[in-house]
């Protein structure tokens, strides 16, 4: 791809959808949800997470480690990105737990790039669970379909030994990427990886894609500002939070009884 291209993809990508937008000053902290509908099957799992179900049941705390690039942030209204909304929220539905979700960037790699360092960043944070947001980047660079999967069964293979669940989170979506890349292969490599390795898969990129369709979003608009990419991850997180506490197959109320 021609630097123009990739450029052009990069703003898509990035500026467009959930990537580093800076916060205007006096901006709200938080945004209403406006609906955040999603399909029952994109919120639930049949796996179990049985590391972050013994954390809460055992430990009453549940630490979360998100790795991923620019679209996991929002500039400097990182209060309002989707890793500090996850850990707001699950505060807020797991009574008497102590929440706590931390985000390790990853900028510009490759799943096989990040795969090698996942087992260490375990071993010094000690996550019940590590969300490892990819796939994005391997589809700009079109990386090589069997180069992605090997990646990614190292990097599960890597969490799960060093004492962590993981949870993969696909590509952002926008009905502008189809025609700069093909995320295709990437979205099911993912799909078969996470179904080799029995882990749950996030699929945030049907997840947009159906908040396109429905005019939850306006993911083709040239310039979607602040307001978008605050509620696209307050979206994002309230999802989030439902399916990892579907994946730990405990109902919040019975923590109640677990005090």
């Amino acid at each position: 791809m021609r630097a123009g291209g990739m450029a052009g993809l990069g703003w898509m990508l990035g500026l467009a959808l959930l990537g580093a937008l800076a916060a205007p000053a006096g901006a709200a902290a938080e945004t209403s949800p406006q609906g955040c509908d999603a399909p029952a099957y994109l919120l639930s799992t049949d796996i179990t997470l049985g590391r972050v179900a013994a954390a809460l049941r055992t430990d009453r705390k549940l630490d979360i480690l998100v790795v991923g690039s620019r679209s996991s942030s929002i500039g400097s209204a990182e209060s309002t990105a989707y890793p500090a909304r996850l850990q707001s929220l699950l505060r807020d539905r797991l009574p008497g737990i102590a929440v706590s979700v931390t985000f390790e960037m990853r900028v510009k790699r490759t799943a096989a790039e990040v795969a090698p360092g996942l087992g260490q960043l375990v071993a010094e944070r000690k996550p019940a669970l590590l969300i490892w947001q990819t796939g994005t980047y391997d589809a700009i660079r079109s990386i090589d379909a069997d180069d992605f999967r090997r990646g990614l069964s190292e990097g599960i293979e890597a969490v799960q030994k060093a004492g962590a669940d993981v949870v993969l989170m696909n590509l952002q979506y926008s009905p502008r990427i189809e025609t700069m890349i093909n995320p295709a292969p990437y979205l099911d490599n993912m799909r078969a990886v996470a179904q080799e390795h029995d882990v749950p898969l996030f699929d945030r990129f049907a997840l947009m894609r159906h908040w396109n369709e429905t005019g939850e979003f306006d993911l083709f608009s040239p310039s979607p500002g602040i307001d978008l990419a605050m509620r696209v991850h307050n979206c994002l997180a309230r999802a989030l939070s439902a399916f990892v506490i579907d994946a730990a197959k405990i109902n919040p109320s019975e923590l109640r009884t677990l005090r």
